[in-house]
């Protein structure tokens, strides 16, 4: 944990801080070397990691702190690669098979699922994001078999951890929809496929039917929503498919003039249109992207997250799955512990310094000379 909330990078900067009277006060002696820490996470048993993030989960969901979205418990799903490498490789790698230079070079990579909750806000602070579970991709499947995968397991712990699930358009097949269908839940995808029925029969209803105006955030938007569709045979279920025409500005900075800039987006859902209106599909179809925003992204540039501290399948898991733990409970003491008049003063980063800063301090403690 300190590993992370310090924001050391590695297991060596890890070994360097062994000096530090901070260990004797919290572990009773100083920490086992790199290779050590990395030898014992090939070998360490990755559920009980989950069951640590259970019970910080329980505990939380307890407290009232991860509260629904207006009736609705929302999560997302999405893969991320966490490295690639064309010489050292395990026996959990994936590979692929590259051109480089007009030769053939194979490719070696890591790629796992992760399933984060999506809570609504508390008191008008910002909602606090939680990486509920994430499961490594096998070799030989794709990154919808490892999700339904992941989501098996979820559901036998969480049955009542969301209601709607997110997903890119990757995850617009039928054995997914009729997955969570079967599991009593709903599901939000990006629809992108023109060869679809689905999609080619949505275009034809649109064009017959004036658009919606509306708006998200700063954006002016023309909305089209129809329902009640059959054209995917092979989910067992209505559909429903929501159409956003967004417009908005940006200033460039080369220049500093404002460009019109328009996007679109199609999304294909279960949710009911009398329950879930127009407005709320198009709110939850722009969060699918949080999961990039609020865990990979930040993951990877202040976390860490994609270094190898040891490249071995388990190990990787297990860190990951650590890194995640250590995640939930820095912005669950952040946001639903310090005081919200302190909040917006020091940064995110300003807490993470503070305590790498307290931990070296006492490294020149022990230095010192007398």
């Amino acid at each position: 944990m300190v590993l992370f909330w310090a924001r050391l990078g590695s297991l060596n900067s890890l070994e360097l801080s062994r000096p530090s009277r901070f260990w004797k006060t919290w572990l009773g002696q100083a920490p086992a070397s790199a290779d050590t820490v990395g030898r014992v996470h090939a070998g360490l048993e990755a559920e009980g990691l989950r069951q640590g993030i259970h019970h910080v989960y329980d505990r939380l969901k307890r407290n009232k702190a991860l509260p629904d979205q207006q009736g609705l418990a929302v999560a997302v799903l999405d893969g991320h690669e966490s490295h690639a490498t064309y010489r050292r490789h395990c026996a959990a790698c994936l590979r692929r098979t590259l051109i480089i230079a007009g030769q053939e070079r194979i490719q070696y990579y890591h790629r796992y699922v992760t399933l984060m909750l999506l809570p609504g806000s508390v008191a008008g602070r910002r909602p606090l994001h939680f990486l509920l579970d994430l499961e490594l991709q096998r070799p030989g499947e794709d990154e919808v078999s490892c999700g339904l995968r992941l989501l098996t397991r979820v559901l036998r712990r969480y049955r009542r951890a969301f209601d709607l699930l997110l997903a890119d358009a990757l995850y617009a097949q039928a054995p997914f929809f009729n997955f969570l269908l079967a599991q009593g839940k709903h599901v939000l995808v990006v629809l992108k496929d023109e060869r679809r029925d689905l999609y080619q029969d949505s275009l034809g209803l649109f064009s017959q039917r004036p658009p919606q105006p509306g708006s998200y955030r700063s954006r002016q938007c023309s909305w089209w929503d129809v329902s009640d569709l059959h054209s995917w045979s092979q989910v067992q279920g209505l559909l429903r498919v929501v159409r956003s025409q967004e417009t908005y500005s940006v200033q460039r900075q080369r220049d500093g003039k404002r460009e019109q800039l328009t996007a679109e987006w199609i999304w294909v859902t279960t949710l009911p249109t009398l329950q879930v209106p127009t407005a709320r599909v198009v709110h939850f179809g722009h969060q699918r992207w949080d999961i990039e925003n609020y865990a990979f992204n930040e993951l990877v540039s202040h976390w860490h997250a994609d270094h190898v501290y040891k490249h071995q399948g388990n190990a990787i898991e297990c860190f990951l799955l650590e890194i995640s733990l250590a995640f939930n409970i820095f912005y669950a003491f952040l946001l639903r512990n310090v005081k919200s008049h302190l909040q917006p003063k020091p940064t995110v980063k300003f807490w993470a310094e503070l305590i790498a800063a307290e931990l070296r301090y006492e490294i020149f403690l022990t230095l010192r000379s007398p």
